[in-house]
């Protein structure tokens, strides 16, 4: 970004450190308004480990929603204030329908989904925008271990979709169109056939 002339600057940031957060986004402001904030963070880990060992589960729960809940809050009252400008939670489709194989972080992404969709309600009339992007499984070192899924994406995928839809000024995408129909295919299966299916 640099050598293309943008200026950067690095402020540090723990999600668990929540305390911390109102001074991160004030630093984040300090210079002026800000056009588009990306909240985008997260662990996935063991999930079989994570459902039966507590306080791993609880730190899990922290860094995928609560500490999103805690930016969003204040990110909200920044926005509002200036009257303008978008934030994109990354958000993702296993929050869509919670399934067996990774519950721990599906729950977690399913609060944080519902959390930023209703935070842009709480917005709506100010102008600013929240965009909830969901990408499915991406190609990155999170996901290496997990092996390729169906409608695997690769980055530049879903940065262009989020891009595109920020200008457009939406309120949520899947960046595999087809993710859609699944996702809303998967609400009506009931529960009895749904910890069938192979996945």
């Amino acid at each position: 970004l640099k050598a293309q002339g943008a200026d950067v600057e690095v402020i540090d940031f723990d999600a668990t450190d929540f305390e911390s957060h109102p001074a991160v986004i004030d630093k984040a402001f300090e210079r002026g308004d800000v056009d588009v904030a990306v909240v985008a963070f997260g662990t996935l880990g063991d999930q079989e480990e994570l459902w039966q060992d507590q306080a791993k589960a609880v730190e899990s729960a922290q860094i995928n929603f609560t500490a999103p809940v805690s930016v969003g809050v204040l990110l909200g009252k920044k926005f509002k204030a200036q009257g303008h400008g978008t934030i994109v939670a990354m958000s993702s489709v296993a929050g869509m329908r919670v399934r067996r194989s990774n519950f721990v972080y599906g729950a977690s992404k399913a609060g944080t989904d519902g959390f930023y969709v209703n935070l842009n309600e709480a917005l709506r009339g100010t102008g600013v925008n929240v965009l909830v992007v969901r990408p499915g499984q991406v190609r990155t070192k999170m996901s290496a271990d997990a092996g390729e899924a169906p409608l695997t994406v690769n980055v530049d995928e879903v940065a262009e979709a989020t891009v595109k839809a920020v200008l457009e000024g939406k309120d949520s995408i899947f960046v595999h169109p087809l993710f859609q129909y699944v996702s809303l295919a998967f609400k009506f299966i009931p529960q009895s056939i749904f910890r069938r299916l192979p996945f």
